[in-house]
């Protein structure tokens, strides 16, 4: 029996960009799809350290370049203590002041002129399906850049702010409002994250009972309620990182339903999907299981 997957018969592996891909906060949310052999990584690092360490660590279907993405003009990187806090931004010290420990992790260490390269004059970048971003405040201006190439796109994997850590970056209610203008809708919160105010410390655990949310990472997708503007590939793809990306059952069968009516792929395919999963699976009331 075909699996799914099989019944698919996309053309090409799907294709992921990771813009900011230096890897402090673990596994990439793309890791499993990469390990089966079904996606390829284009990957941007301007960090010489994480970029040698991506290099070192890439197998045979991720590629990693030295590239900073952003509007195409030169911009001052401003190095900080904390790896991860490292942006074009300048670090706002009035607001890291108000979290504990940020003003330390936000310290700028050295700073140092880049260039940068608009995502839509990428000529070398080939297909992307799926764009992952963690660029600290940078996010807007990219998607601002990347229109034409982001119209391909199926999937945005970003990281948005709710508080603002560096002076003038743009917030969720921006990068949101730019995303929905591509045609792309949120679909989940792949992480949230949350901070203590400072000065307040319990029992000497800075980390307890704190609510803010300062960050998350969020998935945007094309609009699910009009899958019918797309190509039956960028279904396929869409289909794809729903499950091994995102565990949405959900949308993978919209998807799959989408393509059966479209004549694309055999009917067959969902109840394959519900075996897959090893769920009863009901399209229009119908069991896949019977």
């Amino acid at each position: 029996m075909h699996s799914w997957v099989d019944r698919l018969a996309v053309e090409r592996l799907t294709a992921v960009v990771d813009i900011g891909a230096n890897p402090i906060d673990g596994d990439p949310p793309y890791k499993d799809m990469l390990t089966a052999g079904l996606c390829t990584v284009t990957g941007f690092e301007p960090q010489a350290e994480a970029l040698t360490a991506l290099l070192e660590a890439a197998g045979p279907n991720e590629r990693y370049l030295p590239h900073a993405v952003g509007d195409g003009g030169e911009h001052e990187l401003k190095v900080t203590w904390m790896n991860g806090m490292t942006s074009l931004f300048e670090p706002d010290v009035r607001r890291l002041s108000a979290l504990n420990e940020f003003a330390r992790y936000g310290e700028v260490l050295r700073r140092g002129t880049v260039a940068t390269k608009r995502l839509d004059d990428l000529d070398d970048l080939g297909p992307l399906d799926l764009l992952k971003i963690d660029v600290q405040g940078s996010e807007l201006t990219i998607f601002q850049n990347g229109r034409r190439t982001l119209a391909g796109a199926v999937a945005v994997h970003t990281e948005v702010s709710f508080v603002p850590l560096y002076e003038g970056q743009p917030l969720f209610g921006e990068v949101d409002a730019e995303l929905r203008a591509q045609g792309f809708l949120p679909h989940t919160f792949a992480a949230i994250k949350k901070w203590p105010i400072a000065p307040g410390v319990l029992d000497g655990n800075i980390f307890e009972h704190h609510q803010q949310v300062i960050e998350a990472d969020v998935a945007y997708v094309k609009d699910f309620g009009r899958l019918e503007v797309l190509e039956a590939e960028q279904v396929k793809h869409l289909a794809l990182l729903a499950h091994f990306v995102y565990g949405s059952t959900d949308l993978v069968v919209r998807c799959l339903v989408q393509l059966v009516s479209d004549g694309v792929v055999d009917e067959q395919v969902v109840a394959d999907y519900g075996a897959a999963i090893g769920r009863s699976l009901t399209t229009n009331g119908v069991r896949s299981d019977r």
